[in-house]
């Protein structure tokens, strides 16, 4: 009997599966996350062993946990042979079946979001797209590709989907909260029949029309696409041990993981601001960090260092030298309101910058602020501010223009944020809240 668990990484937005047959007591693992022991958890409870690893593809967002099971538990992966791993791997290629127990997986080749791009289907009830099909949207065409000609191979792998069988379920690699994507929803599910009525994606009827569109995208990249991609082609990846507490900091820059109200009172000069507890850590934190720069954790516990460490690992961010519990703070973030910058907004005594991201800007944005997204302030800062003026950063509600005003202050700037509040208190009239083209 087929046994199927779905598991979300709700931090990346990230979907990976189990699939087993319960009479044979096996199963296998769909895109694991560097996590692997919530699987080895799921299958303990389910009385099934763990033979294989299945990779849709090669990841640019997250670390894989394939190279951990290989490592640890001597399982094959298999990939689409395009991919190319440098790993020992099982080739698999369109049409072929992967027997787990008495369920059959058939492998339909689907490339666009990369050229080595499969889907699984699961005994013809339920179809697992990885970075194709999404519900309500589909992937992006441009990370292993010329754009273009990703859109072209990914229109002609949507449409091959949407005709597999209106019933069947749809079980896509990444839902709301991923970059692999611009707009797909929350849901974790769907069905063929619901995606052709409702997903943008299916309704196009001529393949240019859709490169056009698909190629045409505003959603940044994932922060550390070059490296992961790396990471998940390369040798087997293991396990680090967990980051021990250190006295303090030497060289490192110090990565503050605290909440922003804490970070606000006291810091330690030159660290930066990203709070674990908020959404996207792993993601806001490789958009800041430099590549293979040595950071240290600044934490409230060795739960919140730890639970930052195995974040940033997720981004194949591994340079991590110990954490902090105890440090002096002797700096301080000045924060306002959103009622106190509306005093601002008049004169010229400070810059305001919106960190937001220029298509979130298109829908409208406070007069006489600039625009720099705050993935963009360690190589733009600098440059871009007058450093004689006072620097107000405001995103749409509080938690970019905290990391951004940690980042610029850094720096050297005079710096205050709008946190807790953004730009989402400014579009009740109370202000000129201008619309591009208005």
């Amino acid at each position: 009997m087929l046994v199927f668990r779905q598991f979300v990484d709700d931090d990346l937005g990230c979907a990976s599966y189990l699939v087993g047959d319960s009479d044979a007591g096996t199963a296998v693992v769909v895109d694991p996350a560097f996590a692997i022991e919530q699987y080895l958890e799921a299958a303990s409870e389910l009385d099934l062993r763990i033979e294989r690893v299945l990779e849709t593809h090669t990841h640019a967002d997250h670390v894989s946990g394939h190279g951990r099971f290989a490592l640890e538990h001597g399982l094959p992966v298999a990939i689409h042979a395009i991919a190319e791993p440098e790993y020992p791997f099982e080739p698999l290629a369109d049409g072929d079946e992967v027997a787990v127990g008495s369920v059959r997986v058939t492998v339909v080749h689907t490339p666009g979001h990369r050229p080595e791009h499969c889907a699984f289907l699961v005994e013809e009830e339920l179809v697992l797209t990885g970075d194709s099909l999404f519900v309500g949207d589909a992937a992006r065409p441009d990370l292993a590709v010329e754009a273009r000609e990703g859109a072209e191979a990914l229109y002609h792998s949507l449409t091959r989907l949407a005709d597999l069988g209106e019933a069947l379920r749809v079980y896509p690699g990444h839902v709301a909260g991923s970059l692999c994507g611009g707009n797909m929803s929350s849901e974790r599910s769907s069905t063929i029949r619901q995606e052709r009525l409702a997903n943008p994606s299916l309704g196009f009827g001529d393949v240019q029309e859709f490169i056009q569109v698909s190629a045409s995208l505003t959603t940044p990249r994932p922060p550390t696409t070059e490296r992961v991609v790396a990471l998940n082609r390369g040798p087997w990846l293991a396990r680090p041990s967990d980051p021990a507490e250190v006295p303090a900091a030497g060289e490192a820059t110090v990565l503050d993981v605290r909440p922003f109200a804490d970070y606000a009172a006291g810091h330690v000069p030159g660290s930066i601001s990203v709070p674990v507890s908020g959404s996207s850590f792993a993601t806001k934190a490789g958009f800041v960090l430099l590549p293979d720069e040595r950071v240290v954790l600044l934490a409230r516990s060795p739960e919140e260092a730890l639970a930052a460490a195995h974040g940033l690992w997720k981004v194949g961010l591994f340079a991590i030298d110990g954490y902090l519990l105890h440090a002096e703070l002797p700096e301080s973030l000045p924060t306002l309101s959103a009622d106190e910058l509306r005093s601002l907004l008049d004169g010229d005594e400070v810059q305001i910058v919106d960190v937001r991201e220029a298509s979130e800007r298109d829908e409208g944005y406070l007069p006489g602020s600039r625009n720099i997204p705050y993935r963009l302030l360690r190589k733009l800062g600098a440059d871009a501010l007058e450093r004689s003026k006072p620097v107000v950063t405001v995103c749409e509600s509080g938690p970019r223009a905290a990391i951004a005003a940690s980042l610029l202050q850094r720096d050297g700037f005079d710096v205050r944020a709008v946190s807790p509040g953004g730009i989402a208190d400014f579009a009740d009239g109370t202000v000129s809240f201008r619309r591009c083209g208005s």
